[in-house]
C-alpha cells in the first residue's frame, strides 16, 4: 500500500525499535496497526511497546506485531499514575542506548517528545504540536484526525506501509467456545456483550437505556454479558436492577470482576457488542465481533469504526455543553473545558440502537 502523508524512506540497519504508546485500553489498540506496519517494514527488527500494564495485558501472545513490552515510569504527560510503576532512573537503566528506531505515537509531543530523546535512538519520528519539540521527522499534531491514520502516517515517516486499518487481536476457537459455554451459551443460542461505561463521563450513553436494550434482547432469547472494570459497576447493577427477574439467570455482570486479560476472549464469544465510545468497544472490533456504538459527533473523527458491515455508529449531535452552552466542538490540549459532566449522548435511542443489532445479527458472519 502507499504511504500515508508525506511519508520518508526507509532507515538502515534498524534492529531494535521502541514504540511509545500509554494511555488507555483504546488508546493501545489505535497503535496497533502502525505497530503491525513496522513489524512489517523491519522484519529483522525486534518491536517494543513502551507502554502501561494494559498492553501485555492484552497484547501477549494475541500478535506478531510487538516482541516485548517495557512499562513506562511516572511522568506527567506520558503516564500520570501508577503504584507499581518503576522510577524513572530504573527505566532509562533497562532503555536508554538500545533502539535504533524510536515512535512516538503518544499525543502531540509537549510531553512524549522530550520523553522519547531520553531513549538516545539514532532515529526518532513522531508528532508535534506547534509549542512541542521537535523530533527527526515529525507531523504536525491535528487534533481531529483518526486515531489509527495518526499512527498510520507517523510510522510512514519511517517508511512504514499500513498493512491493515482495524487492529486485531488474536483470539483462538477454543477461547472463543470456552468462554460462551462458561457463560452457558450453548449452540445457536446469541449472546450480546454490553458495556456501560466510558472514561469521559460525557461519552456515556445513561444506564436505563442500556437496559431498554437488554430487556428487548433477552425477550427475544438473548443471553447477555456485561463487561467493565470497576467504574462501570454503579452501571451495570442499575441495568440488571432494570430486567425482569425471569431473565435475570441470562445477564451475566462481569463488571469490576473480570481481568484484563479474559476481556479478548469474553468479547469474542459474543455475536454482538452495543457499547459507548470506549476502549472495549474498540476491543470488540479487533477480536472480529460487530459492533453497534453511541458516539458523540465529534469522537467519530478520532475513534469511529471505518465499515458499515459490521460495525454501526449512532451519533448525537451536541455542540454545546447543556448545562453551561459553551462550545464542545473546540477540542484538543488547548481547548476549554467546563466543569460539567452531562451526557452527550443521551439523545441516541434504544429503538435506534436495537434497529441496527437485530441487523448485524441478520447479516453479518465473523471474520477472524
Amino acid at each position: 500500500m502507499q504511504l500515508i502523508g508525506n511519508g520518508g524512506g526507509r532507515f538502515d540497519d534498524v534492529r531494535e525499535i521502541a514504540v511509545l504508546r500509554g494511555g488507555g485500553l483504546g488508546d493501545l489498540l489505535f497503535a496497533v496497526p502502525a505497530l503491525e506496519a513496522l513489524a512489517a517494514a523491519y522484519p529483522e527488527a525486534r518491536v517494543t511497546l513502551l507502554g502501561t500494564p494494559t498492553a501485555p495485558a492484552v497484547l501477549a501472545g494475541r500478535t506478531d506485531a510487538v516482541h516485548a513490552f517495557e512499562e513506562l515510569p511516572v511522568v506527567p504527560g506520558v503516564r500520570d499514575a501508577g503504584d507499581d510503576a518503576p522510577t524513572l532512573a530504573a527505566f532509562d537503566a533497562r532503555v536508554a542506548g538500545r533502539f535504533d528506531l524510536a515512535v512516538q505515537l503518544h499525543g502531540g509531543g509537549r510531553h512524549s517528545n522530550p520523553f522519547l530523546l531520553r531513549l538516545g535512538a539514532r532515529h526518532t519520528v513522531g508528532t508535534a504540536t506547534e509549542d512541542a519539540e521537535v523530533l527527526e521527522r515529525w507531523v504536525r499534531y491535528v487534533y481531529y484526525q483518526h486515531e489509527v491514520l495518526r499512527g498510520l502516517e507517523v510510522v510512514s515517516l519511517a517508511g512504514a506501509a499500513p498493512v491493515t486499518l482495524d487492529p486485531h487481536v488474536r483470539v483462538t476457537d477454543a477461547e472463543r467456545a470456552a468462554a460462551r459455554d462458561r457463560l452457558g451459551v450453548r449452540g445457536r443460542e446469541r449472546l450480546v456483550a454490553v458495556h456501560p461505561g466510558a472514561t469521559d463521563p460525557r461519552r456515556r450513553w445513561s444506564p436505563g437505556r442500556f437496559a431498554a436494550v437488554v430487556r428487548a434482547r433477552l425477550g427475544a432469547g438473548d443471553t447477555v454479558v456485561l463487561v467493565g472494570d470497576a467504574t462501570d459497576v454503579p452501571a451495570a447493577e442499575a441495568i440488571r436492577a432494570a430486567v425482569p427477574t425471569d431473565s435475570a439467570d441470562r445477564v451475566h455482570d462481569l463488571s469490576g470482576r473480570l481481568p484484563l486479560a479474559d476481556l479478548p476472549a469474553v468479547l469474542a464469544a459474543a455475536d454482538v457488542m452495543v457499547g459507548d465510545d470506549s476502549g472495549p468497544r474498540h476491543l470488540a472490533v479487533a477480536v472480529g465481533t460487530p459492533t453497534v456504538g453511541v458516539f458523540w459527533f465529534g469522537n467519530v473523527v478520532n475513534a469511529g469504526p471505518f465499515d458499515r458491515g459490521r460495525h454501526r455508529v449512532h451519533l448525537s449531535y451536541v455542540t454545546r455543553c447543556p448545562v453551561c452552552g459553551v462550545d464542545v466542538t473546540q477540542v484538543g490540549w488547548t481547548a476549554e473545558r467546563c466543569a460539567h459532566d452531562p451526557s452527550y449522548v443521551d439523545e441516541v435511542t434504544p429503538e435506534a440502537v436495537l434497529a441496527d443489532v437485530q441487523d448485524l445479527l441478520a447479516t453479518t458472519r465473523r471474520v477472524d
